[in-house]
């Protein structure tokens, strides 16, 4: 089958102020019509710096050498004018974060009309039609409601919906799919991938599939190619390179899944916090006469902890998890009785709870959104201790933090640095030292992995495993991932539109769940094998 799209010996190189750097070194592959190739590797790797020299949308500091041939014609030395004819008839992208490609301003069936109206010269009732017919087609509930909606009224997953249909909008021969399913939960992200699935079925599209999650690659992919510091490491049919890797770093790819479990809390473990009848509700709207209107988010949920154990709470988004975290800890307004140490926290207010915040501490999903990017790291993880620990001086400070460092494996000589000097792994061991730092004895751990590549997570998920049996730590641990989940859980509890549909041993959970809800979590995870026929 012939190449439709060949990239031969492409290198991108930036012109820094401190000096040229080579992204992309002699990369080569290629696709043939109606096939998928994935290119995976970790964050750093090249991956997108490819996708976008294909689409000649490189920032002008950066100079492409090579070849990219589509249907045999250079692309690097076409005009911008003939180009832009490409982008969108011939070759369409979809980009990892919908919310920062929608224009927030502007309706989606207005977003997607451009496309037709520039490629197509489709106006007027003929461009709505189509609209409609795309949003139809990606799977909108309601397209005729839809159409008129803004990017910030849809959830995630329908916003990459409708990214999806502004690309297939002129049907491309070349669909580049950059991480288009990174940020969605588990079961959202299957549906897109049947999604493309079935597209690529209809129109015979090629698809240039870009991640770091190789258990989608195996179910998705038909060769892949894997990129390390800028070059193709290894590639070949996706099976091949999956069942018989020749390269040490695929071979750790491979292997960077969560593995083991959590080694149980004492039988006779005291219970540290317990809720019953937990509910949070957020106001609608306030109305001049009759009742208010709320949307109840934690919809009456009982749950129980003892020391030194992990209690993973998993669902999709919406579910209520980090609202139920973070009224646990009494971040948040709620209702029904929360006890901590068997002393009822439930009506405490903010200075109430100041005594304990150095016991409950938090470790947050972004790491480098949580970290105030004008503080040093040192100040960072001390900023608690002046709160809490008024009376320690700053040498007193300093040793403190050294030693916190040092607990999550990082050089202390770091401590002088500011967040954007470090990897995202790095920052979440910074955060986490924040909270160390304060000898809590719960952790709220809200999805502290998912920002994160495999490997990093798994190194991630060993450090906590760690630092819980050295100082006996009783984690919260929220996510969707539940292969993380599974890593580290004594006990589930399952989540769905505020309430928990079922909950029990970790192991139980996973090898033999009950509610059809957490089998479609687990089988959208790629976890089916674990449950039991």
């Amino acid at each position: 089958m012939s190449a439709l799209l060949e990239v031969d010996k492409l290198s991108v190189t930036f012109q820094l102020p401190t000096g040229p750097v080579m992204a992309v070194k002699d990369v080569s592959f290629s696709i043939a019509e109606s096939e998928t190739l994935a290119l995976v590797g970790e964050s750093g790797s090249g991956k997108s710096v490819t996708s976008t020299a294909t689409m000649r949308l490189l920032p002008e500091l950066a100079r492409a050498t090579g070849a990219i041939r589509f249907n045999g014609e250079n692309l690097l030395e076409v005009t911008p004018r003939h180009m832009c004819r490409v982008r969108g008839n011939d070759i369409s992208m979809i980009f990892q974060e919908p919310m920062t490609s929608l224009n927030p301003l502007h309706r989606i069936g207005r977003q997607i009309g451009e496309v037709l109206t520039k490629h197509k010269q489709l106006k007027g009732s003929a461009n709505r039609q189509r609209v409609l017919e795309l949003l139809n087609q990606v799977g909108i509930p309601e397209p005729k409601r839809r159409i008129d909606s803004y990017p910030y009224e849809l959830s995630g997953g329908q916003r990459q919906r409708v990214m999806i249909a502004m690309a297939l909008a002129c049907e491309p021969k070349l669909l580049i799919a950059d991480e288009p399913t990174t940020a969605l939960d588990v079961t959202v992200q299957a549906q897109i991938l049947d999604l493309l699935k079935s597209l690529q079925a209809q129109y015979g599209m090629a698809i240039l599939f870009i991640t770091h999650d190789l258990s989608i690659v195996r179910h998705f992919a038909d060769h892949v190619a894997v990129m390390r510091y800028g070059e193709v490491v290894e590639s070949g049919r996706t099976l091949e390179v999956f069942d018989n890797p020749r390269h040490d770093y695929t071979r750790m790819l491979l292997d960077a899944i969560p593995r083991g479990r959590k080694e149980p809390a004492p039988a006779d473990a005291p219970v540290l916090m317990s809720g019953r009848d937990i509910k949070v509700r957020f106001p609608l709207k306030k109305r001049l006469f009759g009742k208010s209107e709320y949307f109840e988010a934690v919809r009456g949920i009982d749950l129980s902890i003892r020391r030194g154990e992990t209690l993973g709470i998993v669902g999709e988004s919406g579910s209520g998890k980090s609202t139920l975290g973070r009224a646990l800890l009494r971040l948040l307004k709620s209702e029904g009785d929360i006890r901590f140490e068997e002393a009822d926290i439930s009506g405490l207010d903010k200075s109430g709870m100041r005594p304990l915040r150095s016991r409950l501490q938090v470790v947050f999903q972004d790491p480098f959104g949580s970290l105030s990017p004008r503080m040093t790291v040192g100040d960072i993880i001390s900023e608690g201790l002046k709160v809490h620990h008024p009376e320690m001086n700053r040498r007193q400070r300093e040793a403190e933090v050294i030693a916190a460092l040092e607990e999550v494996a990082l050089d202390p000589a770091m401590r002088n640095r500011y967040p954007h000097e470090f990897s995202g792994g790095q920052r979440q061991r910074i955060a986490i030292a924040r909270a160390l730092i304060l000898k809590p004895e719960l952790l709220l751990l809200d999805e502290p992995t998912s920002a994160l590549d495999r490997s990093v997570q798994v190194r991630v998920i060993d450090l906590l495993r760690d630092l819980q049996k050295k100082h006996g730590l009783t984690y919260l641990f929220i996510s969707h991932d539940l292969s993380v989940v599974r890593a580290l859980s004594d006990h589930v509890l399952v989540m769905k539109e505020g309430r928990v549909i079922e909950q029990g041993p970790s192991e139980t959970i996973f090898s033999n769940p009950r509610e059809p809800y957490t089998q479609a979590l687990l089988k959208a995870a790629f976890l089916e094998n674990e449950v039991a026929a």
